[in-house]
């Protein structure tokens, strides 16, 4: 095994803790020169490793900043990609969607472009929230020249739920379940968040293009405290790993995506049966949402019984009436 692997090794099976130099080349019976060669090959795959003095060498709980090389080469690699996509990596922007946007406008991206960042400082979710967006998580919009009519546009966010819930199973092994409508989470806390943006052709009067956010941690340390009750974190072995769940992503989204409006699409038979809230008793809000997720608001108590191929959920409520959500917020009862 090369050096640089052994060391990968051992500085992930002590994460978060530092490890001396010298008793990495003791362990390894190598150079303390190969020690650093090795480190400094790790940092330029973008594994995050502190270095101090006396205290020796520490791979960073949240590793794995993403370089463009190392994504443009996952997406090459992932099938069913096609083409030469555009992708752009910000190591820090406000959002990806209003980066997206500002592409779309210029002329620089087209169906299938990605743009990412490492780290946002405006990033949003939907209904106007913010969405926590710290350093080395993944933060990513896909851009997409609809084919179909637009009365099916509300079925793109639910393609996109389904994608990312079926990546992670592939990629992660993670049991991912996915919350009416946007939301995907695995052992009860929300791991990814998605939203879906339109833009408007003013000379046609119609949507032109739609842009997919999605954020998903892959830290939790550092997180507000009581965002952090709620949150979960994808575990990935650095950055070249994370590049890859961006591609896949980026294709199976691509590929939900092109069966809109060609009749009854087979990524809901993934989300449906990755559907955390069917057969459970949920509260539905309408007309009022909740700013803090922390915060009960009081919602209609109802059961979630069915999602027909236009991504509604269908409900009863207590007294026997059902209705089909089209839209809102609902939350499982507890």
């Amino acid at each position: 095994m090369p050096v640089k692997d052994e060391v990968k090794t051992v500085l992930t099976g002590n994460q978060g803790e530092y490890i001396s130099g010298e008793q990495l080349s003791e362990n390894l019976g190598v150079s303390r020169a190969a020690i650093w060669k090795a480190v400094k090959a790790l940092r330029e795959e973008g594994f995050r490793i502190e270095a101090v003095r006396n205290r020796g060498y520490m791979l960073h709980p949240c590793t794995g900043s993403v370089s463009r090389e190392l994504l443009s080469r996952a997406v090459r690699e992932s099938s069913g990609c096609g083409g030469k996509p555009e992708i752009y990596v910000f190591d820090v922007t406000d959002s990806t969607n209003l980066q997206a946007k500002k592409l779309v406008l210029d002329g620089k991206a087209r169906h299938g472009s990605l743009v990412f960042a490492n780290r946002q400082t405006a990033g949003r979710g939907r209904l106007g929230r913010s969405f926590y967006s710290p350093r080395d998580g993944i933060y990513m919009s896909i851009i997409i020249e609809p084919k179909f009519d637009m009365n099916n546009s509300g079925l793109v966010t639910v393609s996109a739920a389904a994608a990312v819930a079926e990546a992670l199973v592939e990629m992660c092994g993670i049991d991912a379940r996915i919350k009416w409508v946007n939301d995907v989470y695995a052992e009860g806390r929300k791991l990814c968040g998605i939203l879906t943006e339109a833009m408007a052709d003013f000379e046609t009067g119609t949507i032109g293009t739609l842009i997919i956010g999605i954020g998903i941690n892959t830290c939790t340390d550092g997180f507000p405290e009581k965002l952090r009750e709620m949150a979960g974190a994808v575990t990935l072995d650095g950055a070249k790993a994370k590049a890859e769940l961006i591609a896949k992503i980026r294709e199976l989204v691509l590929r939900n995506v092109g069966q809109i409006g060609e009749g009854a699409p087979a990524f809901m038979e993934t989300y449906r049966a990755r559907s955390m809230l069917l057969g459970e008793k949920i509260n539905v809000y309408k007309g009022k949402y909740r700013d803090d997720p922390t915060v009960e608001i009081g919602g209609i108590a109802a059961k979630a019984i069915a999602i027909d191929d236009e991504g509604g959920l269908r409900v009863r409520y207590s007294n026997g009436k059902e209705e089909t959500l089209t839209s809102g917020e609902v939350s499982v009862r507890k």
